[in-house]
């Protein structure tokens, strides 16, 4: 065992923090001006969307609803006999703004994904606008490719089960909502 005054001696190691005063400073950055009124943009056509689907009545059929706001009824699926791949849509975000997110998965799943999405671009966007924090930093770690061709997958599945529910003639949410 070496003496304390031996050249062989090492003192111990001991790791002290660094005062807070030596820390450097995290600064949150703060988007410009006409960012923040983009995402301000972006918000109202966020609300505007979940905004007509509230004022509109959801169609017991599962489709048409969107007849309500003066457009014709779909020539595809009157042509055809087959619903297109966003009929039911105006339906699905009339029930998902009224709490029904069950009848809104089941009347047209995409349409179900596109109000949760805005919904939630709503919310993001207005805390942007009003805060000037960035809130889609955490986007840039998601992969791109990957979600563009699982939604896009996800919106041909949501085709076939509307097609599916529509060729069985259960389309439409036929239970009591409350």
């Amino acid at each position: 065992m070496p003496l304390a005054f031996s050249p062989q001696y090492t003192p111990p190691i001991t790791i002290t923090p660094v005062p807070i005063i030596y820390s450097p400073q995290v600064v949150s950055p703060i988007v410009s001006l006409p960012a923040r009124l983009l995402a301000l943009g972006i918000s109202v056509a966020c609300l505007t969307m979940l905004s007509v689907g509230a004022y509109l009545t959801p169609s017991p059929d599962g489709t048409a609803t969107h007849i309500a706001l003066g457009f014709q009824p779909c020539a595809f699926l009157a042509t055809t006999h087959l619903p297109c791949p966003t009929c039911g849509m105006t339906t699905a975000t009339a029930h998902f703004v009224r709490g029904h997110f069950l009848a809104s998965l089941y009347t047209q799943p995409a349409g179900f994904l596109i109000a949760l999405i805005a919904a939630t671009t709503f919310w993001s966007a207005l805390y942007m606008a009003l805060t000037g924090r960035p809130s889609h930093r955490m986007l840039r770690r998601l992969p791109t490719q990957k979600l563009l061709f699982s939604f896009l997958f996800f919106a041909i599945a949501a085709w076939g089960w509307k097609i599916f529910i529509q060729l069985s003639h259960i389309d439409g949410w036929r239970f009591s909502i409350r």
